[in-house]
């Protein structure tokens, strides 16, 4: 899976609407922060939401899968 976060991370600034889209209650300074590293955005999604790390990574998983990164 890491290929995938090799992409996500050097697609970063194209993907941050789509961040923003999917957990719209992260604020634009916590999605900067994130920068595309998956640990830091698992625990900004996890703060935010109330949710368990577990959870946080789950919902990470299925947005990664839904990316379009060819």
């Amino acid at each position: 899976m890491s290929g995938i976060w090799d992409r996500i991370a050097g697609n970063w600034k194209q993907l941050k609407g789509e961040v923003r889209s999917r957990w719209g209650e992260l604020s634009d300074d916590e999605v900067e922060q994130a920068a595309g590293e998956r640990d830091k955005l698992a625990g900004k999604i996890q703060e935010r939401y109330g949710i368990t790390k577990d959870e946080a990574n789950k919902q990470i998983d299925e947005w990664a899968d839904e990316l379009k990164l060819d």
